[in-house]
């Protein structure tokens, strides 16, 4: 069971560290609204990180992850509501939203490399 929640929370950790290389440099709304390949490649990633986040919570429900719900519910919108999801959106979660999930997966990361069944 450690090894496939750290297997997840690893997921998550490597889906945030691609969306934050696929953001332009500076960090400019408007380069990436222009750009649909690194919308859809932000958009699959946060996916990756809800569809992570689902399965670390049905595995073990006592781990703490900010948001969670929203999380899990935003790559179901994407999936399912794929034209409900504004560039806007997605931007938002990139820039505010996922720099705290980073260090709080980091943290979860290090707690379960050290943590014995």
């Amino acid at each position: 069971m450690k090894d496939k929640i750290l297997s997840r929370l690893l997921d998550i950790k490597i889906a945030i560290d691609q969306i934050f290389d696929f953001l332009p440099m500076p960090r400019d709304y408007f380069e990436f609204k222009k750009d649909l390949k690194t919308q859809k490649a932000v958009e699959r990633n946060i996916e990756i990180i809800g569809e992570a986040v689902s399965q670390i919570l049905k595995a073990y429900p006592e781990i703490e992850i900010s948001n969670s719900r929203k999380i899990v519910d935003t790559r179901n919108r994407i999936i399912h509501g794929y034209d409900s999801v504004s560039s806007e959106t997605i931007w938002g979660i990139s820039i505010k939203n996922l720099p705290k999930l980073k260090d709080e997966i980091e943290l979860l990361i290090k707690q379960f490399e050290t943590k014995d069944e």
